[in-house]
């Protein structure tokens, strides 16, 4: 594993150096040269393939890593217990990401002095990003409280499998989870069937891990390349407010509950788990590198499979601190850029949308930009000012899912001492 991560990162800065390289190719009319757009279509569905198997064995490792941290919990009343400390960490943590970064982006205003009649980000806002925005969003409708009820209990959970309604597939295995546990001997046979499906998924992770590396440079390759200088350079003093602010909550913020709460050295976990943060960086999923998360918590950081089994997926759908962290700024980024001042009033109605958008969000590339809309329309902002951070979004994206990554780490650690203590008062 320690080899592996050191793979992952050597892989990523070849695919960022590649990149920059292949961005530099371009043509009379300012796109990738011909030769440089037929090496990154060499290169690209190495980094498809990747990702395509890692959310292959997605569905089938929630269910039954759920439905065995269910049964291992061995009871009905420790089973609320754990539930309700695992919630109510994800909850805590994600508020004081979104407090951080309205606190950072008060104090740095990287909005201030953008005018809107500046040509320069004026031309962000229509014949670019603003078409790019067009298609992210034209079919997409905010969820209400209703529908993401409905989302929560499925019709049909094949279908809802085949589809990828994660909070579905979480709902109806805790549920089956809880009745294996209740019907005791009878369900027997189920338990040793998920135990045996959720070892066989823990060893198809191993095997796909092993390509990793390549999958990891060819995605940073084709991001770079197709990105090119603006991820350097556009909008820096945004990316500085919502990067500075990232930093402030893995580093600081997470790293003090772990020590106090989790009773474990931040920087050892750190380790035990830069596989898994290194793999998020580069395919910005949470759901994608949910496998190795785990595997890394079971076999390098010694957390005991029924609790990760438990904590993880649940973490990877509904505890997102770095993307709660950045709708707050971006937010408030768009609201400066328009020369609207939000009261304390509204800002604490982003404190709250943010919330529970972030649970809401698919663990996928670029899902902070469907469930910012949420965030805008609650304060009344105008939800074209999206397109003025689409041009760096993905890299921040990268970034935002590292720290969701991280945060879900040391949330199963600190669950786990948690756990550990009720036991032993019992």
């Amino acid at each position: 594993m320690k080899k592996l991560a050191i793979f992952i990162i050597v892989g990523i800065l070849l695919g960022l150096v590649v990149g920059l390289v292949l961005s530099g190719s371009t043509d009379e009319s300012g796109g990738l040269s011909s030769g440089a757009s037929a090496v990154l279509g060499m290169i690209r569905p190495f980094g498809d393939l990747f990702i395509r198997l890692l959310k292959m064995i997605i569905v089938p490792l929630i269910v039954s890593s759920i439905i065995m941290g269910v049964v291992s919990v061995g009871h009905l009343t420790r089973l609320s217990r754990i539930g309700t400390v695992t919630l109510g960490y994800y909850v805590m943590t994600t508020v004081f990401a979104i407090v951080l970064g309205l606190v950072m982006v008060n104090i740095i205003e990287p909005g201030k002095g953008v005018s809107l009649s500046d040509p320069e980000v004026s031309q962000q806002l229509t014949a670019g990003n603003a078409v790019v925005a067009a298609k992210h969003f034209d079919n997409y409708s905010s969820p209400t409280l209703t529908s993401l009820m409905r989302d929560l209990v499925p019709t049909n959970i094949v279908g809802a499998m085949a589809d990828g309604k994660m909070l579905s597939v979480i709902f109806f295995s805790l549920l089956l989870g809880v009745v294996i546990v209740a019907i005791g001997e009878k369900g027997e046979a189920l338990k040793r069937f998920f135990e045996s499906l959720n070892e066989a998924m823990m060893t198809l992770t191993n095997w796909i891990m092993y390509i990793a590396p390549i999958g990891a440079f060819a995605l940073m390759a084709v991001t770079v390349a197709e990105s090119g200088s603006s991820i350097l350079s556009c909008l820096a003093r945004y990316m500085a407010t919502v990067l500075l602010s990232l930093l402030l909550h893995s580093i600081v913020v997470l790293p003090i509950l772990l020590w106090v709460l989790g009773r474990k050295s931040p920087l050892k976990l750190a380790g035990e788990v830069s596989p898994a943060l290194a793999t998020a960086f580069s395919t910005s999923s949470s759901a994608a590198t949910l496998p190795l998360t785990m595997n890394c918590l079971e076999k390098r950081s010694g957390v005991s499979e029924g609790t990760v089994s438990f904590v993880m997926p649940l973490g990877a759908t509904i505890n997102m601190d770095g993307t709660a962290l950045y709708e707050a700024v971006a937010a408030m980024f768009i609201a400066q850029a328009y020369g609207i001042d939000l009261t304390i009033f509204q800002q604490g109605m982003i404190v709250l949308t943010a919330t529970l958008a972030s649970i809401g969000a698919a663990a996928i590339p670029s899902a902070g930009l469907f469930t910012l809309v949420i965030v805008l329309n609650a304060v009344g902002l105008p939800a074209e000012g999206i397109g003025l951070i689409l041009a760096v979004d993905r890299v921040l994206d990268m970034c935002r899912t590292t720290v969701n990554v991280w945060g879900d780490s040391c949330g199963c650690v600190v669950v786990e001492r948690i756990r550990g203590l009720g036991r032993s008062s019992n």
